[in-house]
């Protein structure tokens, strides 16, 4: 349970608040770069509570500024894209990638007023499919070493989905491991055998899939420690006297999470802010044995939205899709197969910003926990000018940033931390990409507990 002002101070992400200003000092996904239309890569965007344009640069690379002409206000994202930038429709102000106005063309020859107009603008960057924006103050920070950013692009595939809640709900939701048990349940067995479908693939050493697993062992210990990129969760499920299954699961801060994908799969999900009753999740998902394949799993996707906003199909306005007859005989919620639909059903429920005044949280939730007090020092630490986490000074610094390590496998009852560590070093070191980041991302634990419920 918070306080009032507390629920405030971690979920209001808007220009000028602390949570707003801490956020804009990580890097942030804007859009993916398969939505932009390849005639006219130029697309609105609302980030954080700002509403902003991004468009291709002539040169290369990505430019990000503000939505509206300072002229008149009229709106730039309708604007010509040519001569190097966005010519507002209106009086043919030219902006360029860095904001500033080029070009008044109504203006007298002489004029310098040109000189004296700029519109905000941010860094962006490329990166296996999302274009990442740096929205604060002063320089961007060099970006993390992490694996999703690691692996070559033919390992990869990025997606993003509207969710209408708060971010952190989405991220609360991410990293919370006893909810896999209910929430994305099959009354018999997971009946999919489909590419890339996380419950559905069949744990290591156990004949069972995922979702049979975790259901049936319903009740994980859960240990959660401290780790340069954010947090570590472990979800331990005791399968029998001798062995158990050990999930491993990421708080990337600010606004990220690292998930495992049975044995060679993982994604790592950002929740972004459009506002504080809105987000997007984004994805990279990556694969450390085979290339991905990016047109199954792109048609998977596009199965369940419905595009431009990417806003899901099953969503409130249709009771998620909510069907009796399927909760009675088939899945857990009847709401479909599409377990994102299921996280989408339970953070969309909470309300557009979940009131956690009124909760009551257990032991089962120190994840949960641990997340919200680590967001609240960070913001304080942030205001004071003190270092905040996952948010490195220079470029060494980024390179310490590796994994996160997400794993999903079973290992024996005694010794399973050094278990899960060889099997992650052996998997790293046979990837075809990933063998040199294996010594450096699989280290000796550095058990710091953060704290229970």
């Amino acid at each position: 349970m918070l306080r009032r002002e507390e629920n405030e101070r971690i979920t209001r992400s808007g220009p000028g608040t602390p949570l707003g200003r801490l956020m804009r000092a990580y890097w942030q996904p804007a859009a993916l770069v398969s939505e932009m239309d390849p005639q006219r890569p130029v697309k609105p965007v609302r980030l954080l509570g700002e509403d902003l344009v991004l468009f291709k640069q002539a040169a290369g690379g990505w430019a990000l500024v503000g939505r509206f002409c300072a002229h008149r206000g009229v709106d730039l994202a309708y604007g010509r894209h040519e001569d190097g930038g966005l010519r507002c429709l209106y009086h043919g102000w030219l902006y360029g990638p860095d904001g500033r106005c080029l070009e008044q063309p109504a203006e007298p020859p002489h004029s310098t007023f040109a000189s004296k107009v700029r519109i905000p603008s941010y860094p962006c960057v490329e990166r296996n499919g999302i274009v990442f924006a740096y929205l604060g103050e002063g320089g961007p920070p060099p970006m993390p070493h992490y694996d999703c950013f690691q692996a070559p692009d033919e390992y990869t595939f990025a997606f993003k989905g509207l969710w209408e809640c708060n971010w952190l709900q989405g991220v609360e939701g991410g990293i919370d491991p006893s909810h896999v048990s209910f929430l994305h349940r099959f009354i018999d067995e997971d009946p999919r055998d489909v590419y890339g479908q996380q419950f559905s693939e069949e744990v290591a050493g156990t004949g069972q899939k995922l979702s049979k697993l975790v259901g049936d062992a319903y009740r994980p210990d859960i240990e959660v420690e401290q780790a340069e990129h954010g947090l570590r969760v472990y979800a331990l499920r005791q399968l029998t006297d001798e062995i158990r299954h050990v999930r491993i699961t990421n708080l990337v801060f600010p606004n990220a999470f690292v998930v495992p994908f049975g044995n060679d799969k993982v994604f790592c999900q950002w929740h972004v802010p459009i506002d504080d009753y809105h987000h997007y999740w984004y994805m990279i998902f990556y694969d450390f044995a085979e290339p991905t394949d990016k047109q199954t799993l792109l048609a998977q996707r596009l199965d369940e939205v419905s595009l431009p906003d990417y806003r899901p199909l099953r969503n409130r306005a249709n009771n998620w899709g909510f069907d009796p007859a399927e909760q009675r005989d088939l899945t857990y919620t009847g709401m479909g197969l599409d377990i994102n639909v299921h996280d989408q059903w339970a953070v969309e429920s909470m309300g557009p910003i979940q009131d956690r005044t009124v909760e009551r949280l257990g032991v089962s939730d120190r994840a949960v926990t641990a997340n919200r007090r680590l967001l609240l020092r960070a913001i304080d630490a942030f205001e004071a000018g003190n270092p905040v986490p996952a948010r490195p000074a220079d470029e060494a610094a980024a390179a310490e940033l590796t994994g996160p390590l997400a794993v999903d496998t079973v290992a024996p009852t005694d010794g399973w931390e050094q278990t899960w560590r060889e099997r992650e070093a052996q998997r790293r070191a046979g990837s075809p990409w990933a063998g040199d980041s294996a010594r450096s991302a699989v280290g000796a634990p550095a058990r710091s507990a953060a704290g229970d419920a």
